[in-house]
């Protein structure tokens, strides 16, 4: 199979793709085309049916598995798939798994490393909240360990929120080793709790898009109500740390045109959105890494708001 990110100017494309959306649009000259996003498990590529009407160009649909015929062209300095022929599959003709992004990591390692982390925690309501989610709930588990953090800009692949919500909890418990002031067990339990709410906001692979209560309450508020959730189960769970806890939650984007109901009042709350910022712009700067290019110079990333150059290891 010919994969998406080993696309270059010039080759001829004759493979399988999951078509992820699909528009039609009007170009300049009045015409109408298809504009198409095909995915497969090493990301997406923009795609243009210029004559949808035309011989060999059958009708599919969004989620959709269908056989490409296509040449690569680049777009303002971005590789585009002219597409040719089109034809939808039928069940059989192709694997589901190499159509999902799914981490390069081991779930099974990051499990375990999570756990440790969570064992980490001694105040006894932590522990027992912890454990209420990533012990007792079987059902969250299976949707955490193969949820996505992000429907694009960072860790959108399966495990990705496993991935990130490990990185974030690690850099905080370092945090709370190299300033002692840092209440480490709320500090840990909030990094560990505080994507949770994704596990709603966004919807199962292929398709990893945003739900109507992910549109309409958003993964936040999501991640305050599922810990409120559990929290009833613990009746003796004090309050004051119960308003510490989702505090963190609610102020883990730290400000609020990024969409936090609150900023930091506490300096866990701080450390958190700390963590969670630079773990997921770290992991903007590794996945702009893997994108083939022959100059260091990578362009302007939005999320980042910088051109962005890729220095020699």
């Amino acid at each position: 199979m010919k994969y998406i990110q080993d696309f270059k100017e010039g080759d001829s494309i004759s493979d399988i793709y999951l078509c992820k959306k699909k528009s039609t649009l009007t170009a300049k000259n009045g015409r109408a085309y298809d504009s198409v996003i095909l995915q497969d498990k090493t990301g997406t590529v923009d795609a243009k049916i210029w004559d949808p009407g035309s011989v060999g160009i059958e009708d599919f649909s969004e989620m959709d598995y269908v056989d490409i015929v296509g040449d690569v062209t680049v777009y303002q300095k971005k590789i585009q798939l002219n597409i040719k022929r089109a034809r939808k599959c039928r069940e059989g003709e192709y694997n589901p798994s190499e159509y999902v992004p799914v981490t390069k990591k081991s779930v099974k390692q990051m499990w375990a490393e999570l756990i440790a982390l969570a064992n980490s925690v001694h105040n006894p309501n932590l522990r027992k909240l912890l454990i209420a989610f990533f012990v007792d709930d079987k059902d969250f588990v299976k949707k955490f360990q193969t949820s996505s953090a992000a429907k694009t800009v960072h860790h959108g692949f399966m495990g990705g929120l496993l991935e990130h919500t490990l990185g974030v909890a690690k850099m905080c418990a370092f945090m709370a080793e190299q300033y002692p002031f840092l209440n480490h067990d709320l500090l840990v339990t909030a990094a560990l709790l505080h994507d949770i709410g994704k596990t709603r906001e966004l919807s199962r692979f292929p398709q990893n898009d945003y739900t109507d209560e992910g549109q309409l309450i958003g993964h936040i508020v999501i991640g305050v109500e599922m810990i409120d959730e559990k929290l009833r189960s613990i009746p003796e769970f004090p309050q004051v740390l119960s308003n510490e806890l989702r505090h963190c939650i609610l102020a883990h984007h730290g400000e609020l045109e990024f969409g936090s109901p609150k900023k930091p009042a506490i300096a866990e709350a701080a450390a958190l959105n700390f963590a969670d910022n630079a773990d997921a712009k770290l992991e903007i700067f590794r996945e702009l890494f893997e994108i083939k290019s022959e100059s260091p110079w990578l362009g302007y990333q939005g999320f980042l708001e910088s051109n962005i150059k890729k220095t020699e290891i």
